[in-house]
């Protein structure tokens, strides 16, 4: 029996798969373009705490990209690796973590936290630079406002001490506002400038432990604000701001004070309570510290 073949029928399959066929190249074609024909033509720039007193905005990115031919806008997407972003954004000291990724439609975006300065340098040596909460070191490209200075004997090895003391400082409204400038003697004791009242604070010299350094500093600063914050509670509101010219809290019975008029050592004690302090006249004795005349000389 011969067979007789259709052709119309015929016809009509191959068309349906030929169609099929090409639907299907066309959907993947558009869910996978070509990236070697792409290029990236937008460029996304976040910048987290841009507008705090960091150092980094999306133009300083864009600068350094760019002068270093790693800037993506009309590169052809393939040639584009998100990775050699990242690595060169890492070796600049401001920033702290850096992600970079590319769109289907030709957009790269980065992402961008940033180290930021908590405290300002300006060292016996002449050194200048500002100091990150973990103590690391960050050069001065420009001058960052309202953070706090320190001055006098700093080290490379003072930098955890600063550190730690500045964000003591931050975490209280009082200090944060109060604190103008961290003086370091010779001997690592500690004096603060205050903006309000005309004297110098001595801190003393901060334990210095193996195990757990920073808790201990920590530990220590904190104790001695606490007094501080109660003698100006229950003791410079009541004899005047200006009354005395240096203020040591070394010892943690007492407060020893300097009159401006440089009369006798005064010695006042630091209540436990709420009732307030009691001040007595004593005869002279031999400062703790020596008389510092360096306030906000920086």
């Amino acid at each position: 029996m011969k067979l007789r073949i259709n052709w119309k029928k015929t016809l009509l399959v191959v068309t349906d798969i030929l169609l099929l066929g090409y639907l299907v190249t066309a959907m993947v074609s558009f869910n996978n373009p070509d990236n070697s024909a792409q290029k990236c033509s937008q460029v996304s720039i976040n910048i987290a705490d841009e507008n705090t007193n960091g150092f980094l905005n999306a133009q300083e990115v864009k600068n350094i990209l760019e002068r270093n031919r790693l800037y993506p806008i009309g590169k052809p997407s393939e040639t584009i690796n998100p990775r050699n972003i990242e690595d060169y954004l890492m070796k600049s000291p401001f920033v702290n973590t850096a992600q970079c990724y590319k769109t289907q439609n030709g957009h790269v975006c980065i992402t961008i936290t940033q180290r930021l300065p908590i405290i300002r340098v300006k060292n016996n040596l002449g050194d200048d630079y500002y100091l990150d909460e973990r103590g690391g070191i960050l050069p001065n490209s420009k001058y960052t406002s309202d953070l706090i200075i320190a001055t006098g004997y700093v080290q490379k090895q003072s930098s955890m001490l600063l550190a730690t003391i500045a964000k003591e400082l931050m975490n209280s409204d009082l200090w944060r506002n109060q604190v103008e400038q961290i003086n370091l003697l010779q001997d690592q004791g500690i004096e603060i400038v205050p903006r309000v009242g005309d004297h110098i604070v001595y801190l003393g010299i901060p334990p210095k432990v193996k195990k757990d350094q920073e808790k201990a500093i920590s530990t220590f600063i904190h104790s001695k604000l606490d007094r501080l914050e109660k003698f100006y509670k229950y003791g410079l509101n009541e004899a005047g701001w200006n009354k005395y010219h240096y203020i040591s809290l070394e010892f943690d019975n007492q407060i020893i004070c300097k009159k401006n008029d440089q009369k006798p050592v005064v010695k006042v004690a630091v209540p436990e309570t709420t009732a307030p302090a009691t001040t007595t006249t004593t005869t002279q004795e031999k400062p703790v510290t020596e008389n510092k005349e360096n306030k906000k000389q920086i």
